[in-house]
């Protein structure tokens, strides 16, 4: 398929418990006509869906797992084009065009720079270091708004049914597929959960989780680790 400026695409959201957080991020993805929102559900308690529709996005309810949402919600996409958002982070003004561009000049995916959204000061810092660390590598994470040609997110099967590190083996595999786009316009991510737990403790958690992947650890295993600590 030859990209084009006026390429659909579809902003799928997976969501737990994000009533907070939704309206925000749907409210980013802003109202152009050819761009779609699908809210992928796996099983809040909370109104996240209710507050979905009211914003003007789909809701499907599926399996809880991140891959596993967005699997969910890109099989029922519309879009030449995908977008994985989180719940939490929230899209830059002119964003369609930033990811049409990269496109039509050839990529076969990327992401977006961040900014970390809270009151910590190194916060900053953080971001930095996540944008850096991408660029020299070409490996995203979730946070940065992973974009793909929906026609190769197929044929790659979609996201690996893994409990974490989704977002890591995608962009893995998706380098070998072609030019991944850095977009250095930012998408503003929560900074809760280095927050919550400490940048530097957070930091050094991540790394060694990405280390324990990249070994062979078994995914699933890696996810215990995360959640205990």
């Amino acid at each position: 398929m030859t990209a084009c400026a006026h390429e659909t695409i579809s902003v799928v959201v997976p969501a737990i418990d994000e009533a907070e957080e939704i309206e925000a991020a749907l409210t980013s993805v802003g109202s152009d006509p050819s761009v779609d929102s699908i809210v992928v559900d796996g099983g809040s308690r909370d109104d996240t869906a209710e507050r979905a529709r009211a914003c003007g996005a789909r809701v499907l309810t599926g399996p809880r797992g991140r891959a596993l949402q967005m699997n969910r919600g890109a099989q029922d996409a519309t879009g030449s084009i995908l977008l994985f958002l989180h719940a939490d982070t929230r899209l830059p003004r002119g964003w369609p065009d930033e990811v049409r561009r990269a496109i039509r000049a050839g990529a076969v995916g990327g992401r977006f720079d961040v900014v970390l959204r809270g009151r910590h000061p190194l916060l900053r810092v953080v971001a930095a270091g996540m944008n850096l660390r991408s660029r020299l590598s070409g490996i995203s994470t979730g946070d940065q708004a992973i974009f793909v040609r929906r026609e190769v997110f197929e044929r790659m099967g979609g996201f690996e049914p893994i409990a974490l590190m989704e977002d890591v083996a995608l962009t893995r595999r998706l380098k070998r597929e072609g030019r991944l786009a850095p977009l250095r316009v930012k998408v503003d991510t929560s900074g809760r959960r280095w927050e919550a737990h400490g940048p530097i403790r957070t930091i050094l958690l991540m790394y060694a989780l990405r280390l324990a992947y990249a070994v062979g650890v078994p995914p699933d295993r890696i996810a215990r680790w995360y959640h205990d600590r």
